[in-house]
This record gives C-alpha cells, sequence and structure tokens, in this order.
C-alpha cells in the first residue's frame, strides 16, 4: 500500500482536484471585490463622495480596457445614476456578489463531499480486498472487531479529508491571503498588525497541537483494543459463564475504560487549552483595529470608509485562519490514523490479485493427481504437524484419513483444502502449485469442509448455494427497483475503483449442482440434503414457519386439498380425536380463550394483543356482552388458584411448563396483586390491575390447565361475542386480523396451523409427533414435498448460522460442500457432533451419493475412527506427523498393530 496519503489521494484524484483548484481560484475574484465593494458604498453615495453637487450623478458598470496592440477598447459605456440610484445599484451588485461566493462555496463543498465519499468508498474497498487475499496465517493474528473497526470507523475521516487535502489549503489560504493584501492595501500598518498576529497563531498553535496528536493516536489504539476485546466477550460468552469469569472480565473492561477516560480527559484539556489561546489571538486584532486605526482616522490619515472595509475584511480573515489551523491538525491526524491503516494491512505474502480475478466461464475438470511433495507444515510455535510428507491422491479415488487426533492427518487435509500452507513442500495438480493456481479453478473442482463452520446471515438456502457463486452469470431483471440509478452506480462504482459486477444479478452456478436452472435447482439440492439427514429437520422448519404466498403460491393455493387429505388421513387411521377443527358456529376446547375470542390471527408487528386490547371497539364490545366482568372473574380465579398451588415450587419445576399464562417469575406479583384486590369489586380496580388479572383467562385452555373455570354459558358467549366481533368489524381491524377460512390460506399462521385448521388434543400422548409424521406423509403423497422443503430453506438462519444448532450447521456446511459437485472433495472430520452411529451413515450416504451417475470424484476422508474405513480405496495411517503405512483395509488389518488398535 502507499505510505503517504497525500501521494495515494494525489494518485487516484488529480484531475479532480486539479479542476477544483481551479475553480477555487476563480472564486477568489467576487471574493476580493466582495471586500473593496463596502469602502465605495460607505465613502461613495453614503458620504457624498463624488456627489458634491446638487443632481451630480457617477457613472455605473463603465467596461473599457487598454490593449497592447489594440489599444483602448470600450466594451459598455455606463450608466449615470444619481446618489440614491448609485447607492441602489452598488447594494445590488453587493448582494449578487454575496449570492455568487455562496453559489461558489455550495459547487466547492458538493464537489469536495463527493470526491472525499468516492475516496472512501475506494480505500474502505482496497482493504476489504486486502483481507481477502490475507494468506490464512495472519486470521490467527487479528481480531476480526479490530478489522472491522478499521474498515469503518478509522478510516471514515480518510474520506472527508479527501476533499480537503489540496482544495481546503488553496480556499482558505486564499481567502486568508485575499483579505490580508486588502487590509495593507488600506493600510500598510494595520496590514502589519493582522499578519503578525496571523503569523503568531501559525507558529504557536501546530506546535501546541502536537501534543493532541500523540493523545488521539492513543485514543484511537485504545478504542480499537476495546472493540477487539468486547467482540472477544461476545464469542466467548459461553465459556466466561462456565467458568465464572465474569467479574474478571468487568474488571478487563473496567480497566481499559479507566485508560481511555484519562487519555480523553487529557485531550480535552490541550483542546480547549489550544482553542482559549487561539481565540485570544483572534480576538486582541479587533482590539487593536479599533485603537490604533481609530487614532488613525481622528489624526485624519485613515478615512471612516476605509477602516469600515479592514474590520469588515477582517471579520473574514480569523475564520479561514482557524479552519487552516485545524486542517493542518486534520492532516497530521489522518496520516497517523493512514500509517496505522498501512501498518495493519500491509501483510506480507499477500495473495495475488490475479488469483482471485472473476471468471463467468464454465472451469473443466481436473483429470491429473492431487500430489504433495516433500510437504511440512508447522504450527505458529514452528513445530512440526506434518514432516516430510509425500502422498499422491489419483483422480476418482477414495482415500481414508485414519489416526489419533493430532497425528497430522487434519492438518494434511488443511493443506488439501488450502486452509493453511505448507512450510515446505508443496502441493500440486499437474506440476502446478495448487496455491498459484485461480481460485476459480481450486474453488470449484476442490471442495472442503470441516468442523470450523460458519454461515452468513441470511437464509438457509443463500448459505446453501453460497459454494455455487463465484461469478454472475445472469444479469438481475431491468425493471427492478435496485436497477432504477443502475448506470449512476455503474459510472460511480468505475470512478471509485470498485468492480462493475451487480451483486442483485443471477450468480447460482446451476450446471455445477447438475441442474439447468432455479426450476429443478431442489432436485438437485434433495438428494444432498438426504445424504447427511437433514431434510427433516428442514421440512420441521417449514412447518414451523409463515409461508411467502407470493413466493410459494404453489402450496397455498391447493391448501383446502392439503386440509382434507390431512382429514381423511387421520379418518383411515381412526384419529379424528387428534386435532379439534375451527367452526365459526363452535367453542374450540382445545384453544385458548383468546383464540376462541378472535377466531383468526393478528398481523404482526402491525398489531398485538395490547393494541388490540386498547382498541375502543374491542373495548365496546367487551362492555356491551358483558365479558369484561365475567374474563376478570375468570382471570382472578386462575390467579388464585396458580398462586397457591406453584408458589412454593421452584423456578425451574417442569410444571412451569404447562402455564401459558404466567411464568414463575409471575408468582411474586400476582401473590401481590392478590392482596391488593382483596375485597375489592371490578369497579373498584384500576384499568391497569383489572387488564393484568383479565389477560391471564386469555391463555387459559380447560382441557391443559383445568381449573374447571370454562362453563358452557361462558363458552356460548363468548362464541356469540366473536360473531359480533367479525360481524361489524371496523376497517382497521379488519386490516390487521384474519379470519380463519376453511377455503383460504391464512398468511399470518405458520404451515402447520394452516393445516390443521384447528388445534392439537392435549389428551393425545405425542400428538405433535403424530401429526407431523403423517404431514410428511401428506406432503409426499399431493407432491408438495419438495415445496415444503423450500419453505424450509427461507429460513433465517442468524447471526453466524447461531438459529441452526450444531448439528444442523455441520451437516449443512457437508450438504453445501457436496452440492458442487467437484472432482476432489476433502473432508476433515465435519460432523463431530454427532454421535457415532449418525456419522458412519452418512459417509455411507455421502460415499453412495456421490458415486453414481457417473460422477465419481476424488473423496480425502479423515475419518474420526477406523471403523468405516473398509468403504475406501486407500487408506493413510497418520502418526505424529508422519505417514506411517498405506494401503487397502484388509492389507492394514493384516499387518499394522496400530490400524488393528484404532479398530477396536
Amino acid at each position: 500500500m502507499e505510505k503517504s496519503l497525500a501521494r495515494y489521494i494525489w494518485t487516484n484524484t488529480r484531475l479532480q482536484q486539479l479542476w477544483i483548484l481551479l475553480v477555487v481560484f476563480v472564486s477568489m475574484i467576487p471574493y476580493f471585490l466582495s471586500f473593496d465593494l463596502p469602502k465605495q458604498i460607505v465613502n461613495g453615495p453614503i458620504q457624498g463622495e463624488g456627489f458634491e453637487s446638487p443632481g451630480a450623478t457617477q457613472t455605473f458598470m463603465h467596461i473599457a480596457y487598454d490593449l497592447p496592440i489594440v489599444g483602448h477598447v470600450e466594451i459598455f459605456q455606463g450608466l449615470q445614476l444619481n446618489r440614491f440610484q448609485m447607492l441602489i445599484a452598488l447594494s445590488l451588485v453587493f448582494l449578487l456578489l454575496v449570492v455568487l461566493n455562496g453559489l461558489f462555496k455550495f459547487y466547492i463543498n458538493t464537489y469536495k463531499g463527493r470526491l472525499g465519499e468516492r475516496m472512501l468508498r475506494r480505500i474502505r474497498f482496497e482493504l476489504i480486498d486486502r483481507v481477502l487475499r490475507f494468506p490464512p496465517s495472519q486470521f490467527k493474528r487479528v481480531k476480526s472487531p479490530e478489522i472491522a473497526t478499521m474498515i469503518k470507523d478509522e478510516v471514515e475521516p480518510l474520506g472527508g479529508f479527501t476533499g480537503d487535502a489540496f482544495v481546503q489549503p488553496a480556499l482558505l489560504g486564499g481567502q486568508a491571503l485575499t483579505a490580508l493584501i486588502f487590509i495593507i492595501l488600506q493600510n500598510f500598518w494595520l496590514g502589519m498588525i493582522a499578519a503578525g498576529i496571523v503569523g503568531v497563531q501559525a507558529v504557536v498553535i501546530p506546535r501546541m497541537r502536537k501534543r493532541l496528536l500523540e493523545l488521539g493516536r492513543q485514543r484511537q489504539l485504545t478504542a480499537r483494543e476495546l472493540s477487539g476485546r468486547v467482540g472477544e466477550i461476545v464469542d466467548g460468552i459461553g465459556t466466561i459463564h462456565s467458568h465464572d469469569t465474569s467479574n474478571l472480565e468487568r474488571a478487563d473492561i473496567a480497566a481499559r475504560l479507566g485508560r481511555i477516560f484519562s487519555i480523553r480527559y487529557d485531550l480535552y484539556q490541550w483542546k480547549f487549552l489550544v482553542k482559549f489561546i487561539n481565540n485570544f489571538l483572534a480576538q486582541i486584532t479587533p482590539f487593536l483595529f479599533y485603537a490604533i486605526g481609530g487614532a488613525l482616522a481622528l489624526q485624519g490619515r485613515l478615512d471612516i470608509g476605509q477602516l469600515v472595509a479592514v474590520i469588515n475584511a477582517y471579520k473574514d480573515l480569523p475564520g479561514p485562519l482557524k479552519e487552516l489551523i485545524d486542517w493542518d491538525q486534520a492532516r497530521q491526524d489522518v496520516q497517523v490514523k493512514y500509517a496505522q491503516v498501512v501498518e495493519q494491512f500491509n501483510v506480507e505474502k499477500l495473495i495475488d490479485a490475479r488469483i482471485q480475478e472473476v471468471a463467468p466461464d464454465t472451469v473443466g475438470p481436473l483429470s491429473h493427481a492431487l500430489v504433495a511433495t516433500n510437504l511440512t507444515i508447522a504450527d505458529d510455535t514452528g513445530a512440526r504437524i506434518v514432516d516430510h510428507v509425500s502422498v499422491e491422491i489419483n483422480p476418482n479415488e477414495t482415500v481414508a484419513i485414519v489416526g489419533g487426533n493430532g497425528s497430522g492427518g487434519e492438518a494434511l487435509a488443511e493443506a488439501f483444502g488450502r486452509q493453511v500452507w505448507p512450510e515446505s513442500g508443496r502441493i500440486t495438480i499437474d506440476g502446478k502449485d495448487i496455491l498459484d493456481l485461480p481460485e476459480s479453478i481450486t474453488g470449484r473442482r476442490i471442495s472442503y469442509a470441516s468442523a470450523d463452520v460458519y454461515f452468513f446471515h441470511g437464509t438457509l438456502r443463500d448459505n446453501l448455494l453460497y459454494g455455487l457463486k463465484h461469478a454472475p452469470l445472469k444479469a438481475a431483471d431491468p425493471l427492478a427497483p435496485h436497477l432504477i440509478d443502475y448506470p449512476w452506480d455503474i459510472y460511480e462504482a468505475r470512478r471509485a475503483g470498485n468492480p462493475e459486477m451487480d451483486v442483485n444479478s443471477d450468480w447460482v452456478d446451476y450446471v455445477s449442482a447438475g441442474a439447468s436452472g432455479p426450476h429443478d435447482l431442489l432436485k438437485a439440492i434433495r438428494p444432498v440434503l438426504d445424504a447427511v439427514i437433514i431434510s427433516q429437520d428442514i421440512l420441521e422448519l417449514a412447518v414451523r414457519s409463515n409461508v411467502d404466498t407470493v413466493a410459494h403460491a404453489s402450496l397455498t393455493e391447493r391448501i383446502v386439498e392439503l386440509r382434507m387429505a390431512l382429514r381423511q388421513r387421520l379418518r383411515d387411521e381412526n384419529l379424528d380425536d387428534l386435532v379439534v377443527p375451527f367452526e365459526f358456529d363452535a367453542y374450540n376446547t382445545q384453544a385458548t380463550v383468546g383464540e376462541n375470542l378472535l377466531f383468526g390471527t393478528m398481523r404482526r408487528p402491525m398489531m398485538n394483543n395490547r393494541r388490540l386490547a386498547a382498541h375502543p371497539y374491542f373495548q365496546r364490545l367487551f362492555r356491551n356482552t358483558g365479558l369484561s366482568a365475567m374474563l376478570y372473574t375468570m382471570g382472578l380465579e386462575i390467579a388464585e388458584n396458580t398462586v397457591e398451588l406453584f408458589h412454593d415450587l421452584p423456578p425451574d419445576h417442569p410444571f412451569f411448563q404447562q402455564l401459558t399464562f404466567m411464568t414463575s417469575e409471575d408468582i411474586p406479583h400476582y401473590q401481590a396483586l392478590l392482596q391488593k384486590l382483596q375485597g375489592r369489586s371490578i369497579e373498584e380496580v384500576s384499568n391497569e390491575d383489572r387488564a393484568s388479572i383479565t389477560r391471564l383467562s386469555f391463555a387459559y385452555i380447560e382441557p391443559r390447565h383445568r381449573f374447571g373455570l370454562l362453563t358452557d354459558e361462558l363458552m356460548a358467549k363468548i362464541v356469540s361475542a366473536r360473531k359480533q366481533f367479525h360481524e361489524n368489524i371496523p376497517a382497521d381491524l379488519k386490516a390487521v386480523i384474519e379470519r380463519y377460512d376453511f377455503e383460504r390460506f391464512t398468511s399470518s399462521a405458520t404451515l402447520m396451523d394452516n393445516m390443521l385448521f384447528g388445534r392439537l388434543s392435549v389428551q393425545q400422548a405425542d400428538a405433535s409427533e403424530r401429526i407431523r409424521a403423517i404431514m410428511r406423509d401428506v406432503f409426499a403423497s399431493l407432491d408438495l414435498y419438495d415445496d415444503v422443503l423450500s419453505i424450509g430453506l427461507d429460513f433465517d438462519v442468524g447471526s453466524g448460522g447461531r438459529r441452526l444448532t450444531s448439528v444442523q450447521r455441520q451437516k449443512l456446511n457437508l450438504a453445501r460442500a457436496l452440492l458442487k459437485r467437484s472432482d476432489y472433495f476433502i473432508f476433515n472430520r465435519p460432523l463431530p457432533a454427532l454421535d457415532q452411529r449418525v456419522q458412519d451413515q452418512i459417509i455411507q450416504n455421502v460415499m453412495l451419493n456421490l458415486h453414481k451417475e457417473g460422477h465419481e470424484p476424488s473423496i480425502v476422508w479423515v475419518l474420526p475412527n477406523a471403523a468405516v474405513s473398509g468403504l475406501f480405496d486407500r487408506i493413510l495411517l497418520f502418526d505424529r506427523g508422519s505417514l506411517v503405512e498405506t494401503g487397502n483395509y484388509t492389507e492394514l488389518l493384516e499387518k499394522n498393530a496400530m490400524f488393528k488398535e484404532l479398530l477396536s
């Protein structure tokens, strides 16, 4: 990276800098004229100079020049104006100069801002580009929050300074110099006074600010370290809780914050001391002007117009001068920041940019062997974890690597997958080092998966297909909203040195996955998901998810068919009582009181329980039907029964899992509330307390809680209130509440709730598992299994995939690698979270799945044990970083005692 910030800025923006410098130079002309015009106005029409006689006039706007050779050239004779007319004319010219100077400032500042933002975009992209080209070892030495902080925050001032790097000193220096020259032209001695004060400011203030720069550098470093430490706490929160070290972390953070406070307080003291001195020097000059200039005016050596012009000109001198000093400090500050960025990102052995060049064309298969020659791999301490190993993996060959943990097989697999770089020796294909091959070859034709899993924030589908997104293969829809300003975006990307690739294009390489396009991609995905035994998990995510009715219209339009098929299946298996269906004229005993009253679902977050309860229509309905008092009484009994039964149970008691209306933390609150309400009628209770009690009744289910509170009268009243609610429902509520309708899909409910169109009976054992198994069969029988699977693939996995279990993440990671249909698959103990039986089953599935339909890649699998090594053509036996034996299962079983031990 370029070490000089000024040179970096000039190299990338010199044409724009030259243009804006030219504009600044031109802007000095009206700026100077605006200084001289007040003197002309005061001395001329105001004091009457040139208008001594009655009816006198002066020429306004006479434009004439004496040119060499040509002689006298008159462009405009001017206008003859009297004293009042001249006053108005000069005032209008002054107003015009004010507007013109303002327009110049507007253009210059806007241009500078755009130039700075463009440079900020450039440098941020270059830093990210360098991160993508860091050697693997570099990521062991850096903390991701620190890198993110540098790219996001620490380079921010660099962008702002870019527009000011050359323009600001020219503009401010020009303004200050113009004002100073004007003062000198009016009176030499007043000009010298102003120049002397300026000289003192220019020398003293920058020297005092050197301390500020050092303190600013320390503040930046400590803030970056704090960011990295906070990132470590977030990533290691489980370890902190496991070892009871939260107070140690608090002490460490407090110490760091104390250090930052000390630096910042010292910084504030110096900052305001410098500001005080600078302001004092700026304000002492007007005192000298009034005293000395006034004396000169009294002596007749300086007229009033000149004194006013000098004071007016000096008014515009301290501002540019102060900003010029601030610019110099900013220059030094951003140079320090830039130097730190360069130091952090200027790493050795950076991956050549050509290796990561985009390649939209199809990459041919690798038909040569993967050869490791005299390979040595060392850890960060220099200890060798693979010691002079030579091995050849032939095309279409399956190879198992076995050995104890840390025996060297894992490190060899990492080297094959380019996750580590060898200390000596090399890995080649057709004589070419894989580290020198373009990633468009190694990243597509060699797949690597290990237990070290990371998923980006997005859907499960996005992460599953991530390994197929190598280059934009199909342009995005030109009518898409994000493409409205696309030509302008491309222009700005080009000017900022960013790539012109559209992230919204279709990047998925369908052919590599064995599909021809989006329409048949799921058929290619499903065998892979089945092989790693994750299809059922994704189906479970689907049935618990809300469905996008536009994206999955093929399923939602058949909801009635699904409901009918499910009910028929339940009848066929004599399980009619497993689900109690919703009926508008009947109370559903397996649903809550609130669900029965609403008979629909709310579109969240536009509507929730609190907003619905506060709605005037809902409150009026409650009062008119008498439900308000009845449900309050019911809630009071629920509170009394719950407090009496559960108040002495520990918070983690399993009984609390059966309560839908109250948690263990709520027990003390309701215990106190019941004592407060004892002996009071409903009219004497506050609205807040009444709501706290009434809300308990909304979550009550008689068969589940069995307090005997749901009478036939109350159920009938609730059904009657439901009919009134929907009969006269206002438009605003109708828009946010979806009424249950057997003929329609309810978009605000989950897929499972839509299919059931009712509630599971709580009296049936294992009702949830049984209904899910039946649903899977129904999906398959109606040829909707893939549609439901597609809904599951829309599940948001969260940050780092943390909404998935560790088992699901490892399965999905393996599936992502398998989906690429590469020539070489490197699997480095990818499933340690699974029990051995499931691991063995997945290994067998993968071995069979990858050798079908004429696709027979090479597989290198570091196995957790040797039990399934017989499935592979060859076995590599590692011990203490060395390859101690190689052969097939039968050969090693006969001649190697260590292999026999691994089998036992």
